[in-house]
């Protein structure tokens, strides 16, 4: 039996900083993954429950009312008018969709971003496809990919794609049959910029063919572990997946469904989750800037990421001798090599713990 060649799980890698930070007196202030630290709002909690005796299988497509309150989301919240509830599929969390999706789009090569979440090159490898990273077109040449992968807000720069750069690479790709997924796990938490989802009008101009954008709803609605999220856009490929997924059995669990479809229908704790990152990133950045550090992009997103201008694995070494594990950049691509990605989600006690021990 022979499995697909991977990288190294990246937090397997991390285990013997994790073990130095933990050592410390006050014990580890863990800023390396994105995993949300706050409750799920009681709204949802309660919406979960609504389905909890109710013993058939779920739709694959989920429910009517699941993917009207996503339209309706996305339109409320990041301008994007007039989608049609039927393009609308719920996932398993959105990691699940973004490792399987070019497996299940049949594509043979993908274009990544050259900083970028792990699971993008993952993904392909599982494919039997080829991956390249590249984030400005000229880099490719006349090459015409199956996929091509956005973030905006990036994971793990935090770096805002504008307008221009979008319809740019909308515009490429059409002319070469490429498929566009962006990635907009992060769009609401926009910091010194708003994020732009690729499917706004002024990116897309009102035709979604070719395109898909991937949202998730565990930064923003601390769901994580509900595993909850969705994909939409160009009907035709969403059509595809809900035939491929149905076969595969790749089913939102209908409690979560119920949940999903309160967290999309209320604003309020998006604000409210909002506020809480926002001041644990006020703390956070001038304290980082004063031990040294600098801070480049960020402008968006859950992470700060932040070099001295030395080696990755330097600077997560001289952090987790002060109890505080971070993300090396090298997790993310070979040009993340004097970078670490330093996430916002930890207690306020966490975080300003960290800030007493970088002064």
């Amino acid at each position: 039996m022979s499995f697909p060649e991977l990288p190294d799980f990246p937090w397997d890698v991390l285990a013997d900083h994790a073990a130095r930070a933990r050592t410390h007196p006050d014990g580890v202030v863990d800023l390396s993954m994105g995993t949300p630290v706050d409750p799920v709002p009681p709204l949802i909690q309660a919406a979960l429950t609504t389905a909890a005796e109710l013993p058939g299988y779920p739709t694959t497509h989920g429910l009517p009312e699941l993917r009207t309150a996503a339209v309706a989301a996305l339109e409320r919240r990041h301008g994007v008018p007039g989608l049609d509830p039927d393009t609308v599929l719920p996932t398993i969390g959105s990691k699940e969709l973004v490792a399987w999706l070019p497996t299940l789009l049949g594509v043979t090569s993908v274009v990544i971003p050259e900083l970028a979440y792990p699971t993008y090159e993952v993904g392909a490898r599982l494919a039997g496809a080829s991956s390249v990273r590249a984030d400005g077109l000229t880099a490719l040449g006349p090459a015409a990919p199956g996929l091509v992968w956005l973030n905006s807000p990036s994971n793990p720069t935090g770096r805002v794609l504008p307008v221009e750069h979008l319809r740019k690479v909308i515009a490429w790709a059409r002319e070469r049959g490429t498929i566009v997924v962006s990635d907009e796990c992060y769009l609401a938490l926009g910091w010194e910029t708003e994020p732009i989802s690729v499917l706004h009008p002024s990116v897309s101009d009102g035709d979604l063919t070719g395109i898909l954008a991937v949202h998730s709803l565990s930064k923003t609605s601390s769901l994580a572990g509900y595993r909850a999220g969705f994909v939409t856009g160009d009907p035709a490929l969403v059509r595809g997946l809900l035939e491929v997924r149905k076969h595969a059995g790749l089913i939102v669990p209908r409690p979560v469904q119920a949940a999903m479809t309160a967290a999309l229908s209320d604003d309020e704790h998006i604000a409210t989750q909002k506020s809480r990152f926002a001041a644990r990133r006020a703390h956070l950045r001038p304290a980082l800037e004063s031990a040294g550090f600098r801070i480049d992009h960020s402008e968006a997103g859950l992470y700060l990421w932040a070099t001295r201008e030395e080696p990755a694995w330097t600077t997560t070494e001289w952090l987790a001798t002060r109890g505080i594990l971070v993300a090396p950049g090298t997790f993310y691509g070979p040009t993340g090599s004097h970078h670490v990605r330093i996430a916002l989600t930890a207690p306020d006690d966490h975080i300003a713990s960290a800030v007493t021990r970088l002064q």
